[in-house]
C-alpha cells in the first residue's frame, strides 16, 4: 500500500502546485494547492532578567581554578543551599541541596577564590547547561554561572 499522506492533489508533494495541463490536452488543471510559508526558528534573544538565580548558603566545595582545553581559565566550586519546604520536598529527609558553581570572568573569579568551606555567601549568576568531552564521551552538566558573589552573614544574624 502506498502512502500518499504527503501528496496533494494529482500525486504532487504537499506545498506544490499543480501543473497547468499541456495544451491540447482534455486533462483538467487541478486547484492550485495553498503553499504555507516555511516555518521559522523562534529568534530568542534574552536579557539578564530572563534567567538570573541567587542562591544564599554555604560552600560545601573549595573553589578550583583550572584551564580548560579551550584555553579558559574557570573556577569551580560547590554551594549547599537550605531546602525550602515545599509540596515536592515536603515527604524528603533532604534538608539542602548542592549547586555547582562556575565563575568564567577573571572578575567573578577574584570574588570566590579566597572562600572556604563553611562560608556563608550570596552567588548571583545564570543557569546554564554546559557541553563537554569527557572519558571518550560527550556529558553534559547544568550549573550556575557566577556573575557576582559575595560573602553574606551568616543566617539568623543582622
Amino acid at each position: 500500500m502506498i502512502d500518499d499522506s504527503a501528496t496533494g492533489p494529482a500525486g504532487q508533494p504537499a506545498g506544490e502546485q499543480a501543473e497547468a495541463p499541456v495544451r491540447g490536452s482534455t486533462e483538467q488543471p487541478t486547484a492550485p494547492v495553498e503553499r504555507r510559508p516555511a516555518a521559522r526558528a523562534a529568534v530568542l534573544r534574552g536579557t539578564h532578567a530572563d534567567n538570573t538565580v541567587v542562591l544564599r548558603g554555604h560552600v560545601s566545595t573549595a573553589p578550583t581554578e583550572r584551564q580548560l582545553p579551550s584555553g579558559a581559565v574557570i573556577t569551580t566550586l560547590r554551594v549547599s543551599v537550605a531546602r525550602a519546604r515545599t509540596v515536592m520536598t515536603s515527604g524528603s529527609g533532604q534538608g539542602v541541596d548542592w549547586v555547582d558553581c562556575t565563575a568564567w570572568s577573571a572578575r567573578s573569579r577574584r570574588s570566590v577564590s579566597s572562600w572556604q568551606v563553611g562560608d556563608a555567601v550570596e552567588v548571583t549568576g545564570a543557569l546554564r547547561r554546559r557541553f563537554f568531552r569527557a572519558g571518550g564521551g560527550s556529558s553534559t552538566r547544568l550549573e550556575v554561572e557566577v556573575i557576582s558573589a559575595k560573602r553574606a552573614p551568616p543566617s539568623g544574624s543582622g
